[in-house]
């Protein structure tokens, strides 16, 4: 670092009181986003208010160095990668300021999600018109930005359409509003001296200046966001409404705004601190229509006949996506809207007043397309559940993609045009092509409803050759966007992968003028250089280049499928999913401080960072490398709801093997990993232990020695193990033969009562019950990194295990971690056919009754009671299997009325919330979703958990005592 940027790094520390971040690790942490570009930053700011912003600015313009805002890092054309101090809005400036539902508008800071500005404003019966793909970690600061629009454009058009004041900073630090002006306020505004004048008087110039040559120039359809909107300061031609300006080109002439040269200008022009938005009313009901087609020309042929219904969306989604969601667990349980093996599907959704408008113009659009015998499959999908499962595909399309396996990967380069509706047919077929002549394919989803096709050739940017292809295939593309009249860019930018081609899309004039308008706003090039004018080559600064290497180490775990370690950090793209806050479980840690090296991405990049050279390879085991991976819970969420399924948490054992052999292995580590032989120990000596581990003096000393949080208790070992239990417990021979339970550490030591309720229901459904559980499962080793020790505890319990599942008996588990275990981290442990035989007939309790109910062989008796039953699933059952057998389980019984919390992950995650520097996060991440939800339920209403880490984190933090699923289960039994 030199004098300079240590003397800048010093000013912004004294002057904001944000956070001010110059070290190595934020910079290779903001050193890429969702494209395929990587630039290191020259530092980070994390401001908390627009003063900050403002010192930021007034910083940069000081020292002569780029700044750059940016949101949730989503961009897939490179907007927020560059060498400057990148501005990160998402952390501390995401509020709603103020809400009129009577006027239709809100006020956000441009931190606020998209689906957090959704979720506040669902219940006054109002959302945000443009709705991306990437709603759920996607910044409303970032959709200005980048003009963004979505499915649902043909109604609501792009960001533009809906942005009615900005509040900015200047490239000279000052702040100013832009809104719309009459012509006499225009007038005075142009008049003065000030920058904010000038801008005014000199964009008023432009738009009258080049108008003929922008009205030629510019692609004339909805979704062009290349280049800048100077079409919106054309006067406007209409002699009758004079005061007018905007060409018409894409949005409808209106009032003098300098706000709508700031939408789509990706951060180059001004910092946006506060945007005003127009809100739209929810539609009452939705519907869709499913139609499948045999070719993919043949989807994108059928658009027309789509539009003639005047749908809300119409949608592409082709084969590839299929094929790779069909293979995800998170997704393949959604895909029963999906018949046979289409080459591509179109998605038509219709809005409505009532159910039975929307039915019928379903029942309407599927006879006409029967009649005109267009599609092979048509399916009306009208259950509201069924239909988020339907966009939910859609919306993930892009990281589907991306989890093709192979070097060769869907890349976004190309992805983004836009042409005339009646000219995607034809743009297709020659795009294909285009793929077809240099030896690739491509996946294919977007918005056919305006034209706009995303298509992602797969390239393999580590070869050379590679590269140049990517080149060339970009090149035939522009040719064939600028023959049908169309936009580079239809919604995601020009950034690094597309800016280039403005100078040949707009023409040498508009090129000039838009290099006008940025000399003009920016006069000394310091916001977000290289964006939309004066863009490097594409080629330059990738992520993966040709001259990209890994270092290669040798692992404990089996990482093969993933292509080695270095394979399994890769599998990251950037798209940044872990970042969502509304839905699902990960990542917890994120949730909770909202930092992005707390993010499964984050993370990620910090070991890329170190096996790849930019960080030195020493750093792959450096306690600061430990600190990045630290708040990892190890939930596997990531493993699940990551369409390209990184597994952080399997990643972070093996860190772990290789940092403790580096710098020891702690004695806390070590206590927890042996926790089933010290429940062994202390369930022998109950009384005493129990008295001694509830003294505030033990927990003030085992917090002192071992870093114990004091205010946490011990879970209590019972009176009676449930080995002593069950073997004075009669249990008769099953006519449907045997199962083993398989009795986890806390099962038989602290919680017998799971294991007594599960052997009862076993039993019930004709089972013989036994037990052959020589050791534990090793899942406390694996998760502190001591895997030869679990590799030892598995092979033990392998060989304990298999002669019984040879013989015909299931395997049967309670805890979803410790049965899991087995299904999942025994094969990266172990090999050997009979691994895989135990994986494979392994079950979760609820899992195993489902199954028999399916097979017509469960014959367990309920007594008809009502009762409200509140579910939270373990992080580990949601991530390999889901809840749905425990819901449905739960159901049995008849009256029973089940509900599942909307509850991420607890926080506790086995020892996690024990330890003393876990503590106050562990409280953050339950008071996240899961506390609010406990503490709002009826005092009659039963919680249920699956895992022992839920049963005490929920005790811990509420008056409430949850109960296991087969504890409610058996006391329902008839």
């Amino acid at each position: 670092m030199n004098s300079a940027t240590r003397d800048l790094e010093a000013q912004l520390r004294k002057e904001i009181e944000g956070e001010v971040r110059f070290d190595a690790y934020s910079k290779v942490l903001y050193s890429t986003d969702a494209s395929i570009y990587q630039i290191e930053p020259i530092g980070v700011v994390i401001p908390r208010h627009r003063d900050d912003v403002a010192a930021v600015v007034k910083a940069a313009a000081k020292y002569a160095v780029p700044i750059l805002p940016r949101g949730g890092g989503t961009s897939l054309s490179g907007q927020t990668v560059g060498h400057a101090i990148h501005i990160d809005f998402s952390k501390y400036m995401n509020r709603v300021l103020e809400l009129n539902t009577e006027e239709q508008w809100v006020r956000v800071e441009p931190g606020v999600v998209q689906d957090q500005l959704n979720g506040y404003l669902r219940p006054y019966g109002f959302g945000f018109g443009p709705d991306t793909s990437s709603s759920n970690r996607a910044t409303l600061g970032g959709m200005v930005g980048n003009n963004s629009a979505g499915s649902h454009s043909i109604l609501y058009g792009k960001t533009i359409d809906h942005t009615l004041v900005l509040d900015l900073v200047l490239s000279d630090g000052a702040e100013a509003r832009f809104s719309a002006v009459t012509p006499d306020r225009l007038e005075q505004l142009a008049r003065g001296d000030s920058f904010e004048n000038r801008l005014y008087r000199e964009v008023r110039a432009l738009g009258a200046q080049y108008a003929a040559e922008i009205v030629a120039r510019y692609p004339k359809i909805i979704r062009r966001v290349s280049g800048y909107n100077l079409d919106e300061f054309v006067p406007a031609a209409s002699p009758e409404k004079p005061g007018l300006f905007g060409a018409g080109l894409a949005t409808p002439p209106g009032p003098f705004n300098l706000a709508k040269v700031v939408v789509g200008s990706e951060g180059t022009l001004a910092v946006v601190t506060e945007a005003k938005l127009k809100i739209v009313p929810l539609p009452k009901y939705k519907a869709l229509e499913v139609v499948l087609f045999g070719d993919l020309v043949e989807a994108v042929e059928a658009t027309d006949e789509m539009m003639l219904s005047h749908p809300a969306a119409t949608e592409l989604i082709d084969r590839l996506i299929v094929e790779r969601a069909r293979a995800k667990p998170e997704f393949a349980q959604r895909m029963s809207f999906v018949q046979g093996d289409p080459g591509a599907l179109l998605v038509v959704e219709f809005y409505g007043d009532t159910e039975a408008e929307v039915c019928s113009k379903v029942e309407d659009l599927d006879a006409r397309l029967k009649r005109k015998k267009i599609g092979y499959g048509h399916l009306p999908v009208l259950d509201p559940a069924e239909q988020q499962g339907v966009w939910k595909v859609r919306k993930d399309g892009l990281g589907l993609l991306m989890s093709v396996p192979g070097e060769r990967k869907p890349i976004a380069f190309v992805e983004d045009p836009a042409v005339p509706v009646e000219r995607l047919p034809e743009f297709v077929r020659r795009f294909r092509q285009i793929l077809t002549d240099h030896d690739t394919i491509g996946g294919y989803y977007g918005h056919a409803s305006v034209g706009c096709i995303h298509i992602r050739p797969l390239i393999d940017l580590k070869q050379q050759s590679e590269v140049h292809k990517m080149r060339e295939i970009a090149e035939d593309v522009f040719q064939l966007v600028v023959e049908c009249g169309g936009s580079m860019s239809g919604e995601h930018g020009d950034g690094l992968a597309r800016g280039h081609f403005n100078s040949r899309l707009f023409g040498p004039v508009v090129y000039e003028a838009f290099k006008k308008l940025k000399a003009v706003f920016d006069p000394h090039n310091i916001l977000n250089p290289g964006k939309v004018v004066d863009a490097p080559d594409m080629t330059r600064d990738l992520r993966f280049g040709s001259t990209y290497q890994t270092i290669q180490i040798e692992t404990h775990l089996d990482f093969s499928r993933e292509g080695g370690f270095a394979g399994a950090v890769e599998a990251c793209n950037g798209a940044g999913i872990c970042r969502k806050m509304q839905e699902g479980t990960m990542c917890p840690s994120f949730h909770a401080t909202r930092d992005e090296e707390h993010s499964t991405r984050g993370r990620a990049n910090a070991l890329r960072a170190a096996l790849s050279g930019h960080l030195p390879a020493e750093e792959l085991t450096s306690r600061r490398m430990y600190e990045t991976l630290d708040l990892c819970l190890e939930c596997k969420g990531c493993k699940r709801e990551c369409p390209s399924n990184v597994d952080l948490a399997k990643i972070k054992y093996e860190f772990l093997a290789h940092y403790y052999a580096r710098h020891g292995t702690p004695l806390r580590a070590r206590v927890f990993a042996n926790i089933g032989a010290l429940n062994r120990w202390g369930s022998r000596m109950a009384p005493l232990a129990n008295f001694f581990l509830s003294r505030q003096w033990v927990k003030s000393l085992t917090e002192r020695a071992l870093g114990i949080d004091a205010r946490r208790d011990f879970p209590r070992f019972a009176p009676e193990t449930f080995q002593s239990w069950f073997r004075r417990h009669r249990n008769g021979a099953g006519k449907r033969g045997k199962v083993v339970l398989f009795d986890d550490c806390f099962l038989s030591y602290n919680y017998p009562q799971v294991g007594q309720a599960a052997t009862e229901l076993l039993e019930r459904a004709g089972f013989e019950v036994i037990l052959a559980r020589p050791d534990c499962c090793g899942r406390p080793m694996i998760s502190k990194g001591l895997l030869e020790d679990a590799r030892r505890a598995a092979r033990r319990n392998v060989e304990a295990l298999a002669p019984l599942v040879e013989q015909g008996a299931a395997i049967v588990g309670c805890e979803p971690s410790c049965l899991l275990t087995l299904r999942d981290e025994y094969l990266d442990l172990l090999k050997g056919p009979e691994v895989e035989r135990v994986a494979s007939l392994s079950y979760l309790l609820e899992e195993f009754l489902c199954m028999l109910k399916d097979s017509g062989q469960l014959d367990l008796r309920f007594r008809p009671e009502k009762k409200k039953v509140l579910l939270h699933g373990h992080c580990h059952q949601k991530a390999h299997i889901g809840t749905a057998s425990t819901l449905r389980a739960l159901r049995f019984p008849s009256g029973y009325e089940v509900t599942e919390i909307n509850s991420g992950c607890c926080g506790m995650a086995g020892s996690f919330g024990f330890e003393k520097e876990h503590y106050e996060i562990s409280k953050t991440i339950a008071d996240h979703r899961l506390i609010p939800a406990i503490t709002a339920a009826t005092p009659d209403t039963e919680i249920v958990i699956t895992g022992v880490s839920c049963r005490q984190q929920i005790a811990h933090f509420t008056s409430r005592r949850p109960r296991h699923a087969a504890e409610v289960l058996r006391d329902a039994l008839g």
